[in-house]
């Protein structure tokens, strides 16, 4: 497929990877991860007339050879007999089963395995050239480890769909994860592997789980020099967090050069995000896929996959930023102004919250933040430590 330029992508063709299959990974009816957030997401786009049925493919379920590039078999076999209630209780908590983080429920391995083969739908579209874009929202589950669950997640999607694409499509992978938690399953799945990079931008973890993404962890062996971190400090704002991605998105991207880039985005940096301390608004999530999009053009004659991840306000915050990607993917323009009175009073009626009437936020919509220069002084500087190995050592050869 030949590489459009500039802003020449009304072509693109696009795939939405979805089914209702998908809402089946449900740890318990409170668990702050719930993927009702998909159905939701998928009727604002349907109340917008956004969704061709024709764009729609349906996941896959990953094998368990496929599970096996990241996963171990002993790992993988438990989360099997956890799932059909077979798995002892203090077996299951050494592969962090049955937490009060990552529940216990009946079908689990099915579940997780669907939502990794998601990824894999994704990534077949993109690199056989069905889609050059393809959004797999149930995807994005980063802190799943080789043999242990963690944060929610129990399978890796991304590691799985990386090591896939590096082994069935020989592919060099930009990782960038913009969710509030670093993404350290992805990051040590590949910390020594010089042709994966990956970029988190992340709320610092002396606050936040996993604690972990520190600007120092660039990476080993081969591989040292290919992990950048950006660990931006609590109550960060829109402008300062934007200045942090672009920066280091474009000096990243162009550092590598990639064949494909596969973005995570975790919506739960927003202001009205339950489980975080940042202050972003629907400011950040409607850059973020523009400027994944501009850079996939720029370098990978457009191959973009982009997963969901974390997101806890799933009525307000979650099926705003995510649609976002997808209006951005498709290059469609409705995603200003009110949000389709249809889905506000259809689902107004379940919500516990009031539901925004716009896809922007109000301009005044928190009391400003006391320390807003010292914090953004402070993100310049992590962001410069970041990038100081690009920036310090200038490669000489042209894009």
């Amino acid at each position: 497929m030949a590489e459009s330029a500039g802003d020449e992508y009304m072509k693109d063709s696009c795939s939405f990877i979805y089914s209702e299959e998908l809402l089946k990974y449900k740890f318990s009816s409170h668990h702050p991860f719930n993927q009702f957030r998909l159905k939701l997401t998928v009727d604002l786009l349907n109340k917008i007339n956004a969704l061709d049925p024709q764009q729609v493919i349906p996941p896959r379920m990953a094998t368990e050879e496929e599970l096996t590039l990241i996963h171990d078999p002993s790992y993988i076999d438990a989360v099997k007999k956890a799932g059909q209630g077979a798995l002892p209780q203090g077996i299951a908590e050494n592969y962090g089963l049955g937490t009060e983080d990552t529940p216990i429920f009946p079908n689990m391995h099915e579940a997780s395995a669907l939502l990794v083969g998601g990824t894999l739908t994704a990534v077949d579209q993109v690199m056989t050239g069905k889609a050059l874009h393809a959004l797999h929202l149930g995807g994005g589950l980063h802190h799943g480890f080789r043999g242990k669950a963690s944060g929610f997640c129990i399978y890796n999607d991304s590691s799985v769909a990386i090591k896939y694409l590096q082994e069935k499509y020989n592919a060099r992978v930009l990782y960038v994860d913009t969710d509030a938690h670093h993404g350290d399953g992805v990051q040590w799945s590949f910390y020594d592997d010089p042709n994966v990079c990956t970029l988190s931008i992340h709320e610092t973890g002396r606050y936040l789980f996993p604690g972990t993404g520190n600007i120092n962890e660039r990476g080993q062996g081969a591989g040292y020099g290919y992990s950048f971190n950006i660990p931006v400090d609590a109550f960060t704002e829109d402008e300062s967090w934007l200045y942090a991605y672009k920066n280091a998105f474009k000096e990243v991207a162009d550092f590598f050069k990639p064949d494909v880039i596969l973005t995570q985005n975790g919506a739960d940096s927003h202001y009205y995000d339950p489980l975080t301390h940042l202050s972003a608004t629907m400011k950040i999530y409607r850059e973020i896929p523009k400027l994944a999009h501009e850079l996939a053009h720029q370098y990978c004659g457009g191959k973009w996959i982009a997963v969901g991840g974390g997101g806890y306000d799933i009525w307000r915050v979650v099926p705003r930023a995510w649609a976002l990607i997808w209006l951005e993917m498709t290059e469609n323009p409705n995603g200003y102004g009110s949000l389709p009175a249809d889905w506000v009073s259809q689902w107004q009626k379940e919500a516990p919250v009031n539901l925004p009437l716009e896809w922007d936020d109000p301009e005044y919509m928190y009391t400003p933040i006391p320390r807003k220069p010292e914090i953004t002084e402070k993100n310049l500087l992590t962001l410069e430590k970041a990038m100081y190995p690009i920036r310090s050592h200038p490669r000489s050869e042209s894009s």
